[in-house]
């Protein structure tokens, strides 16, 4: 496949698109699959509809939004990520597809998505008056670091995702470090839920990143903060807060 493309469950979309055509002239076909639950399974039954249904040779590859964008950029492989999350590459994904060089076949197959800084059920409940991301970052001392009490603990996310960079624009834009908190590399997506899990079950506080909808944010009812500060804009969030601390000064 000469076209590259950035869809969601884009296989099936490209598949049906196609026509029975494709299926004579399909060839070798990769796809991303990505390192969280949802995107796994997009790509898989991307797999099944083009394997079996359109008698594609196809291949699945480790994937993550940022290494996965950059890739078929500059190598026009994998032909189709089933999931990517745009937040972290709109600025270069829109050029891409103006360009022609990408194909966006699907903008939304999951409805209602969100990201955020989430807290946990039993902290909502004992302190309703942190109900907000700022109340919150005025109280490191409810969430004590593991290895040293007196910061607080804010869960980012794990080295090479989109949502690294974000969390770690934020966290200097809002002087967290001199609040008293640390940022923690949670170090991959079971990192991420074991440390949400081991605290909602131990009844233990928690904050941090996390998005939706998701098992982890349904199983454990987890709660979503609003920020009290207003929206910075489109503009600042993909030419700032998503791009590495030395472009967002």
């Amino acid at each position: 496949m000469n076209t590259k493309l950035k869809c969601a469950l884009g296989a099936s979309v490209v598949a049906l698109a196609g026509g029975q055509a494709m299926a004579a002239d399909c060839g070798s076909v990769s796809i991303a699959e990505m390192n969280w639950a949802s995107a796994e399974m997009m790509a898989n039954v991307d797999a099944i509809i083009l394997e079996e249904g359109y008698g594609c040779d196809v291949e699945l590859v480790p994937g993550a939004t940022q290494t996965t964008f950059a890739s078929m950029s500059e190598k026009g492989q994998p032909d189709v990520a089933p999931e990517l999350w745009i937040n972290a590459v709109r600025v270069p994904l829109t050029a891409a597809i103006e360009e022609g060089s990408m194909l966006s076949l699907n903008g939304g197959p999951i409805t209602d998505l969100g990201e955020g800084w989430w807290i946990t059920p039993a902290f909502a409940a004992a302190h309703p008056e942190l109900n907000t991301v700022e109340k919150v970052l005025e109280r490191p001392d409810l969430f004590p670091h593991p290895e040293d009490a007196s910061k607080g603990a804010f869960v980012g996310c794990p080295a090479g995702w989109g949502c690294q960079l974000s969390n770690a624009n934020l966290f200097r834009a809002f002087d967290m470090e001199a609040k008293g908190w640390v940022l923690v590399d949670p170090g991959s997506a079971a990192g991420l839920d074991g440390s949400m899990a081991k605290a909602v079950e131990r009844g233990e506080p928690w904050f941090g990143y996390y998005w939706s909808p998701t098992s982890m944010i349904g199983k454990y009812s987890m709660i979503k903060l609003p920020w009290e500060t207003p929206w910075g804009g489109s503009d600042n969030w993909d030419n700032c807060i998503v791009k590495p601390e030395q472009d967002c000064a």
